[in-house]
């Protein structure tokens, strides 16, 4: 697919932009015999005069500066006139206050102007910064291939990345991988398995999810706190700790899932650590509710991973900058204490999620629908606006554990869990939750 024909794919208006013209050697920086021959056969070739082009856009109902890149311009690589383009397109955004849209299908940088070529990725990189600065979204989608510095810069420094089905992606270009390496690796699904692309959307509703991200992540509303969620289950409060214990270890009561489909019009999901990890047992992203768009984190009440509280910390950062308030759901047994847990970097993902809540400018709002497991759950709880429901519990410690620590046995569980005061209203005396939260009307 041709840069224009992907361009208008996605969008129902464009507008092209130039940047100014700067004379260039007719065989490039490096005088590279015959450049100047390839240049003009893929100008002749694909009608373009580089590898990309940029301009205003609508994506529906929302407008956007898009940058598309065109494959069969030597390659979609990055040399100097292409760093010209990107930069203006970045600029573009900043000085209109717009998002920035990139259609990316790239082999990296261009051989022939070396080092030249190379140096672009700093050019765009710092124009990243100025627009990620100036508190601006950036998405990118991964067209087949989307590799090198160009999947480096403009596809992995972009706040949503989605990609194409079967789009290869990857630092390394087909040619250059080692011999053996898994192929699966390099493409859209397994970038997203390893946390790199945020969701695989089929062509048929990029247009769509575009629309929706764009809508959700150029709200002009004022931050305010999200509201908070109301319980989906109506339980009487517990009469022990045991009892709240038992309560939000049940299968049958309602987990995070059902949470967020019940407060959202829609959600959309970002997916992953950007580190080569996602976690299961975490969903995070942006959804609209009551027409205003909040970012989520929600723990599933499983063991939450290394690689969930760096999404969480990536997810209440992006909230931040992009002024979203932030709703976190806290339903864990604890954080992931296995050797491979350890070996990822628990602890300072942990901390990354206590300093990214602490630091946020935005509000936070918690709901404790579940288990809340030592540190692991407070690390995604608001200090100052955490409350729970009637089916949930926090506590230092489970109370099994503070058992075995205090050389009690099994007999006295139940006991330690009263002596904790883990109970909903418990937490509440102890000014720990502002709130235990009712059941929705009807529920």
């Amino acid at each position: 697919m041709s840069a224009r024909d992907a361009v208008a794919a996605v969008t129902s208006r464009f507008t092209e932009h130039r940047p100014d013209a700067r004379p260039a050697a007719p065989d490039g920086p490096l005088g590279w015999s015959g450049y100047a021959e390839s240049r003009a056969r893929a100008v002749e070739r694909t009608g373009e005069e580089e590898s990309v082009l940029y301009g205003t856009a609508g994506v529906g109902d929302r407008e956007c500066v898009l940058v598309s890149f065109e494959f069969g311009f030597l390659g979609g690589s990055l040399g100097g006139l292409t760093g010209d383009r990107l930069e203006a397109a970045y600029t573009l955004a900043r000085e209109r206050r717009l998002p920035l849209v990139s259609l990316v299908a790239t082999g990296g940088s261009r051989m022939q102007e070396g080092m030249i070529a190379l140096i672009q990725l700093q050019r765009v990189a710092r124009a990243s910064a100025l627009l990620r600065a100036a508190g601006l979204p950036q998405i990118a989608v991964l067209r087949d291939p989307t590799t090198g510095g160009g999947w480096a810069t403009v596809g992995a420094g972009a706040d949503v990345i989605l990609a194409l089905p079967g789009a290869q992606i990857g630092f390394a270009g087909s040619r250059v991988r080692p011999a053996d390496a898994d192929p699966y690796a390099y493409t859209a699904e397994g970038q997203s398995e390893a946390g790199a692309v945020d969701a695989v959307v089929a062509p048929d509703e990029l247009p769509g999810v575009l629309n929706q991200w764009l809508t959700l992540l150029t709200a002009t509303v004022p931050a305010e706190a999200a509201p908070v969620p109301r319980a989906l289950s109506a339980t009487a409060l517990p009469s022990t700790g045991w009892e709240a214990v038992e309560r939000a270890r049940s299968a049958a009561r309602p987990r995070a899932g059902a949470y967020l489909d019940a407060y959202f019009a829609y959600r959309l999901p970002l997916t992953g650590d950007r580190c080569g990890g996602t976690d299961p047992g975490l969903l995070a992203g942006v959804g609209l509710h009551d027409g205003r768009p909040v970012a989520y984190v929600a723990q599933c009440g499983t063991a939450t991973r290394p690689a969930g509280y760096r999404t969480a910390a990536r997810v209440v950062r992006l909230a931040d900058r992009l002024g979203l308030p932030v709703l976190t759901l806290v339903d864990t047994p604890g954080a992931a204490n296995d050797a491979e847990a350890e070996r990822a970097g628990a602890g300072a993902a942990i901390a990354d999620a206590f300093a990214a809540v602490a630091g946020a400018g935005v509000p936070v709002t918690t709901l404790v629908i579940g288990e809340g497991g030592s540190g692991g759950a407070l690390a995604l709880a608001a200090p100052d606006s955490t409350h729970v429901t009637s089916d949930s519990y926090f506590s230092v410690i489970a109370p099994e554990l503070a058992a075995a620590i205090l050389k009690r046995g099994p007999g006295e569980v139940r006991s330690t869990a009263d002596q904790l005061r883990l109970r909903p209203q418990d937490l509440v005396d102890l000014g720990v939750a502002r709130s235990v939260v009712g059941p929705a009307d009807g529920a």
